[in-house]
């Protein structure tokens, strides 16, 4: 059992001939990823690191049952991408890409909704599955196969939070980036969800930064479901001055619930146990899992 991304998960990747598409699909085949093709249009049937290319997305899921998309699509063109991709059948949609136009997105996010798949990013370094699929940008190597699920607006934090846990002796679960724009398909509260859910996920390990309400809603979530699993916290930008946007687009610091010390606050209400170090979420987690 793993989340949104397995041994059996048919992906393809978005701009798939482009350098960043070309690179990275390198690396997760590499890593034993069941990558089985590419979309650039304008480049079907040819042939690109040993898969076939397709022009659309309703060709691959056609030719090869793909039902897993990776997209290196350029900003302005990364929301139709995600559109196609939804309107085709693929069921998990990741999109790397940074840099979309806020405007293209609430269009992207109004046309997903009535369709039956889910919206991982974008500006995320994608899902991993250890062991089985890795499906992003993220370095293989960092995480092993095991029982905690890692959810985080941040990538860098992500790849930390894993090599703590495993240098703990523990591993991971499955691993979702969520991504920092202001518009995003899967929030923390449905990321937390799924591994709360996912029955080989022990442990939960949720990494929030300022601004917006989404750790005060994964948090209320949490405590309402009544789920005995331990979640560890971290919020980052502790020290980050109000009303600046810091590094992703979703974090500014607009009303006084968006900084750090009130996230904390209501995730500790909430039953999270939360750090105040990035340094500290190995050895919280194996003290919780005791």
């Amino acid at each position: 059992m793993s989340v949104l991304v397995n041994k059996d998960s048919n992906i393809i990747v978005q701009g798939f001939t482009g350098s960043e598409g070309t690179f990275h699909a390198s690396q997760m085949i590499e890593y034993g990823t069941n990558v089985v093709g590419g979309v650039t249009p304008g480049k079907g049937g040819q042939t690109h690191l040993d898969r076939p290319v397709f022009n659309t997305v309703a060709e691959a899921v056609e030719k090869v049952n793909a039902d897993v998309s990776l997209i290196f699509v350029p900003p302005a063109f990364a929301a139709d991408a995600i559109m196609e991709s939804a309107n085709a059948g693929i069921k998990v949609i990741i999109a790397i890409t940074e840099g979309i136009p806020v405007a293209d997105m609430v269009k992207a996010a109004n046309y997903i909704k009535n369709k039956d798949c889910r919206l991982i990013g974008p500006n995320c370094p994608g899902v991993i599955t250890p062991g089985e699929a890795k499906v992003g940008i993220m370095p293989g190597f960092v995480f092993k196969s095991g029982k905690v699920g890692i959810v985080s607006k941040s990538g860098t934090l992500t790849y930390e939070a894993a090599d703590q846990v495993v240098k703990q002796g523990l591993g991971i679960t499955t691993a979702i980036g969520i991504g920092g724009d202001p518009i995003i398909g899967t929030t923390t509260k449905d990321a937390v969800e799924l591994l709360i859910n996912d029955p080989d996920t022990e442990a939960v390990v949720m990494i929030g930064e300022i601004g917006g309400q989404l750790e005060a809603d994964a948090a209320n979530w949490y405590k309402n479901s009544g789920s005995k699993k331990p979640v560890v916290g971290f919020i980052a930008g502790e020290t980050a001055p109000a009303g600046r946007t810091m590094g992703h687009a979703g974090a500014i610091v607009g009303g006084s619930e968006d900084t750090a010390a009130a996230k904390k606050e209501i995730m500790r209400a909430c039953g999270i146990h939360v750090v105040d170090s990035p340094a500290e979420i190995g050895k919280k987690v194996a003290e919780v899992l005791g």
